[in-house]
């Protein structure tokens, strides 16, 4: 089962939860919706101290479908309307927070969110 996270730059959000679904043993990939330099600082420090690695580099949908194919799974981490669709058997929409600009510790507070939200997806993935 493929699982695809999607944020607007795939630098933050997407990445955390692409690392966490993977920690669960699920076959995740992240992408944004816009081209974007760098994965943030901020989100690589994080993960580190969750003793997680970021992915190297941004992607956008189109290069991970490209990639990767068909997706079961894609879940938005709240980029409501500037989500485009992406064909999956299951769609699911987080509204989590962006911490672009915020101190480490909004952060840290959306990092644990995002961890317990994808530790609830792996647990209910489990049953399909």
């Amino acid at each position: 089962m493929k699982i695809l996270f999607v944020c607007i730059h795939n630098k933050r959000r997407s990445v955390m939860a692409e690392a966490f679904a993977k920690k669960f043993g699920l076959n995740a990939f992240s992408a944004g919706v816009e081209k974007t330099d760098g994965i943030d600082e901020k989100v690589v420090e994080v993960l580190k101290e969750k003793n997680l690695e970021a992915k190297e580099k941004p992607q956008t949908i189109d290069e991970v479908v490209k990639e990767v194919g068909e997706f079961d799974v894609v879940v938005t981490m709240g980029c409501l309307n500037s989500c485009p669709f992406v064909p999956a058997k299951k769609h699911i929409g987080w509204n989590i927070e962006n911490p672009a600009g915020k101190d480490i510790e909004v952060y840290r507070k959306v990092r644990d969110e995002i961890e317990e939200k994808v530790k609830e997806l792996a647990n209910s993935l489990k049953d399909i």
